[in-house]
């Protein structure tokens, strides 16, 4: 759901506030079933998510750089998230296998965190969880890869559309 706040006032009873919120659509039927009801609300901002016309060009450029290497689609895939895309350092304890829990991961080695022994992960977002602009720069890292094993790419114009409808 999309919408705004609209205002923020304060009620007579301690620790409550009216909150007015517009929302894109019609909510009627919800609105009659959920009246008077307590709501686990969660609010966050609106960011427009990717293109699947971009993710699905992404791609198509793995699959050709797959194939101009000798090597799996997924195999570039996890090495373009390495190197274009998003990560963070993750402590676990040793005794934990975390190939359960993290689908793109690396091992980055063992030590200490708050004085207890851990091994350190480097894990990578899966593209599909990224935001247009983490989407743009892992776009343009593949291109660049593409070009320099001779793929045709979309002119950068075309690119730039991609981009634009995120």
């Amino acid at each position: 759901m999309i919408g705004r706040l609209v205002s923020l006032a304060p009620t007579f009873e301690k620790g409550r506030q009216l909150l007015t919120v517009e929302i894109h659509g019609d909510y009627r039927e919800a609105y009659d079933n959920l009246r008077d009801k307590d709501l686990k609300i969660e609010i966050k901002a609106y960011h427009p998510k990717r293109s699947l016309n971009a993710n699905s060009y992404a791609w198509v450029l793995i699959n050709k750089i797959a194939n101009a290497i000798g090597s799996t689609e997924d195999e570039v895939y996890l090495q373009c998230l390495k190197d274009y895309g998003q990560s963070q350092l993750i402590p676990v304890r040793p005794d934990v296998d975390v190939a359960g829990y993290f689908r793109y991961y690396d091992d980055y080695g063992e030590g200490e965190l708050n004085g207890k022994e851990c091994k350190w992960y480097r894990v990578f977002k899966g593209s599909s969880e990224f935001d247009s602009k983490e989407m743009s720069v892992f776009i343009d890292g593949i291109v660049t890869e593409a070009k320099e094993l001779g793929i045709k790419t979309d002119t950068p114009a075309e690119i730039e559309k991609l981009k634009e409808r995120w």
